[in-house]
């Protein structure tokens, strides 16, 4: 609040103070509660009963006005008013979260028509790893490009990837609903002729540990990244562990060495070493003999190799 008057931020603690009450009511309402119901009784790990939930649900885009009714009224009653949402916002569209939980969250988002002309061609398509179902509310005259390519299994690996192909696109309509299985399906938006308004449901359960990017024209794999916000997390926090020096820490590591994400086992390994070399490198063979993935098996032989005699020259001075 640096350079902010003591007129503007007393008017900011009060709307605040005072908009806790409008948000507490605003999430006992009959809309909020509705979206509670719609997943309350679906396993959070059954990703196909929530994607027809889901489904069925923006069937009817009724629910998201009346969900967002008593906010905008508070909006009016006082411009500094703050909506619970987790907002977003990049060159090309503004997204909120306005609904969340275990299962699934449901966002609203608005993609600029104008910022898309100005772009140039995309050139690459993401496989997100997650399913996600899309109303579009106002399809802008969009056209929806598709791709598919093979799931990356436990076994993926780069080097071996398949090519992604393009499939038949769509002339999106006002009010259409589409599901996407990210795990092996891309979609862009393109040709929008007026701004594009979607509600999206993105359904964790199920998803891939890894997001997968592929060119356009040739449909090659250009890169992979973590999908996975658990094994993401579990990662920074091993590195804290590493950075404060707490060799303590063994067993912590030695658990992510062994959870089921692949590449949290190898990050999980790699931080381990640089911090406590001796302890790793029993775990470090054990991987090298028998992990599951074969990347991982051979990156810890690889390891092993530069590893031991650094270990026995240290040992011996």
């Amino acid at each position: 609040m640096n350079g902010m008057d003591a007129g503007t931020r007393a008017a900011l603690v009060a709307a605040r103070e005072a908009g806790r009450g409008t948000i507490r009511k605003w999430r006992h309402g009959d809309a909020h509660r509705m979206l509670e119901t719609v997943f309350a009784d679906c396993a959070a790990e059954d990703a196909e009963a929530l994607t027809h939930r889901a489904t069925r649900l923006f069937g009817d885009g009724g629910w998201a006005g009346a969900l967002l009714q008593p906010l905008i009224d508070a909006i009016a009653a006082d411009p500094l008013f703050e909506p619970p949402f987790k907002a977003n916002r990049d060159g090309l569209r503004i997204g909120a979260v306005l609904f969340d939980c275990p299962a699934v969250a449901i966002s609203a988002c608005v993609t600029s028509a104008a910022a898309m002309r100005r772009r140039p061609p995309p050139t690459a398509c993401t496989f997100s790893g997650r399913i996600t179902v899309t109303r579009f509310v106002r399809a802008g005259g969009a056209t929806l490009r598709r791709w598919r390519t093979a799931p990356a299994g436990p076994d993926f690996r780069a080097a071996e990837a398949p090519p992604c192909e393009e499939r038949e696109s769509l002339r999106l309509a006002d009010g259409e609903v589409h599901a996407i299985d990210g795990r092996c399906e891309a979609q862009l938006l393109a040709d929008a002729g007026n701004d594009v308004v979607t509600l999206v449901a993105t359904i964790r359960a199920g998803a891939a540990p890894l997001m997968r990017e592929h060119a356009i024209g040739d449909g090659k794999l250009l890169r992979v990244a973590s999908g996975d916000d658990q094994a993401s997390r579990a990662e920074m926090l091993l590195a804290f562990l590493r950075l404060a020096g707490r060799a303590d820490a063994g067993p912590q590591f030695d658990a992510a060495t062994r959870d089921p994400a692949f590449h949290l086992r190898w990050a999980a390994m790699r931080e381990w070493l640089a911090l406590d070399a001796h302890a790793a490198l029993p775990r470090l063979e054990a991987m090298a003999a028998g992990d599951p993935h074969i990347e991982i098996r051979e990156a810890a032989e690889r390891t092993l190799a530069a590893v031991r005699p650094r270990l026995s020259t240290a040992c011996r001075a």
